[in-house]
């Protein structure tokens, strides 16, 4: 999208490994709720390997076993985040039969997006950490193409004569700029985010239903 080259996962920041014992796994997981709060309270940008270790009541060597750099934490992080967001989609969409069910189903995606980012305001500043770490604008790109596969592959179903190469690509699009719709909602204040979410779940809509083709006819 901005002209970052799309890299391999093995390329991309990532743990060292993660703990299989229960007391490693409680240390790895108390190391993240640490970096979670850092970045809540401060920002990525100020997050240092040092802080997090120190309010994890860890020795700074224990989070570089598992942590090369913060860019490995935040993508952890952001994992998580996206998995949640995948299941949202995954639990609207898998039982529609009908294009109205897909407009239903779509439009409360958007709205249970910005539900989560007002219950877990620290997901907006880690999508903005995904910007600020230019070697992680391959995880956002990727994840976007993923849930939009997994938008297109139901409208393949919904829409058998449609070019699947272009429902791809409009669902990736519609999937990519929704985080920044979503972003923007979790900033205002309750009513003007639901006619952003609203406003957006529209536009998008028109896209992957190819609205705009019946107007132009």
């Amino acid at each position: 999208m901005d002209g970052t080259p799309e890299l391999a996962a093995e390329q991309l920041p990532a743990p060292r490994r993660e703990p299989v014992q229960k007391r490693s796994r409680e240390r790895y997981e108390r190391m993240l709720a640490s970096a979670t709060e850092i970045i809540a309270e401060m920002g990525s940008h100020a997050m240092r390997m040092s802080d997090v270790a120190a309010r994890a009541e860890v020795a700074i060597g224990s989070l570089y076993q598992y942590f090369p750099d913060k860019a490995a934490i935040i993508r952890v992080l952001a994992e998580r985040s996206h998995a949640e967001c995948r299941r949202c989609i995954v639990e609207r969409l898998a039982g529609v039969e009908t294009i109205e069910e897909f407009r239903v189903g779509f439009r409360e995606i958007f709205d249970e997006y910005l539900d989560m980012f007002r219950a877990e305001p620290v997901m907006r500043d880690i999508w903005s950490a995904l910007q600020a770490e230019k070697s992680l604008a391959a995880v956002e790109m990727a994840e976007s193409r993923a849930s939009g596969r997994v938008v297109a592959d139901i409208l393949a179903r919904l829409r058998p004569t449609a070019d699947r190469r272009e429902l791809e690509e409009s669902a990736f699009l519609v999937m990519y700029l929704g985080e920044t719709a979503i972003r923007l909602a979790s900033s205002q204040n309750e009513e003007d985010g639901r006619q952003t979410t609203q406003a957006y779940s529209r536009m998008a809509l028109r896209e992957l239903l190819d609205e705009g083709a019946k107007e132009r006819a």
